[in-house]
């Protein structure tokens, strides 16, 4: 995985409950595990900007409630610093659905989703209306 160029502060810990902004039949989606977690011992995962976290859907078309996903972290409410000394927040908490490969399982992004997350994911960029 590559290395993002912010100082992005890991913010979404367990049960967070995120929305789901392509338009793969999911609305909400509540995080259960951090994929390349490394921490000690009882220290609950956390996860920031362009990380890969394992969600299950609670919300959206029957189909795809109660299905574990993966899922890219693409907007944060909590405010991060970029190397040129911005520092840049979202309104919400937003995740993109998946496959193994990292290919998404949308056809289309709804929202702005940030640079951190084009760079790490360039098929989540080719597919997002606006990057921030």
């Amino acid at each position: 995985m590559k290395a993002i160029s912010a100082n992005a502060t890991k913010c979404i810990t367990q049960k967070t409950r995120c929305v789901c902004a392509d338009n793969s039949g999911a609305k909400e989606v509540e995080v259960i595990a951090v994929i390349g977690h490394k921490a000690r011992k009882r220290m609950n995962p956390k996860a920031g900007i362009a990380d890969l976290v394992i969600v299950v859907v609670k919300k959206g078309k029957p189909e795809m409630r109660k299905k574990v996903e993966r899922a890219v972290i693409v907007r944060v409410r909590k405010e991060y610093r970029r190397a040129d000394g911005t520092r840049i927040k979202f309104e919400d908490n937003a995740v993109v659905l998946v496959d193994e490969k990292g290919l998404p399982k949308g056809s289309e992004i709804k929202g702005a989703i940030a640079k951190e997350a084009a760079e790490r994911w360039p098929k989540l960029a080719g597919i997002a209306q606006h990057i921030v």
